[in-house]
């Protein structure tokens, strides 16, 4: 994986902002961070935005994002997990399964560990429809399957009032 870092103008992001967005629609992206900074001589976005390497281009179509490589090992399962289930309701509804979350909405719900339905309908993209029809379903996977955050330890929440 690899890093890039951009620093666009809040306020007049014009060309700062065309470069970013070339480089996020011609990169194989799987994260992106930022930060809003504040100074004396302005006030600017200061974007960090992960990547894959350039595959060869025999192998993987531009943009398309092999999640063995973006997920630890304990993360792809619970995903495999999440896409097995999101196959199934599909195929019972006859609806294509990105109708009910795309891979990189189910990536996200693994990545962030979400552990709740308002947690869940944080994710881009998700709303309150499909949070009332599917959130359930796919929350009781992420629970069953759920990984302490490092440095937390198994059942550390109990001890909370």
């Amino acid at each position: 994986m690899r890093l890039k870092f951009f620093t666009v103008p809040a306020l007049d992001p014009g060309a700062a902002e065309e470069d970013l967005n070339r480089f996020l629609g011609s990169h194989r992206v799987s994260g992106v961070d930022r930060h809003l900074v504040t100074e004396a001589n302005g006030v600017y976005w200061s974007v960090c935005v992960s990547y894959l390497a350039a595959p060869d281009s025999a192998q993987v179509k531009p943009g398309k994002i092999d999640y063995r490589e973006v997920l630890s090992e304990s993360e792809f399962k619970v995903f495999a997990k999440l896409r097995t289930l999101r196959k199934s309701l599909a195929e019972q509804e006859g609806v294509p399964a990105y109708a009910l979350f795309t891979n990189e909405q189910l990536a996200a719900m693994v990545r962030q560990r979400v552990s709740t339905l308002r947690d869940m309908g944080e994710i881009q993209g998700i709303g309150e429809a499909r949070l009332a029809k599917y959130g359930l379903a796919f929350l009781t996977v992420l629970v069953q399957s759920e990984t302490p955050r490092p440095g937390s330890s198994v059942g550390s929440d109990q001890n909370r009032s």
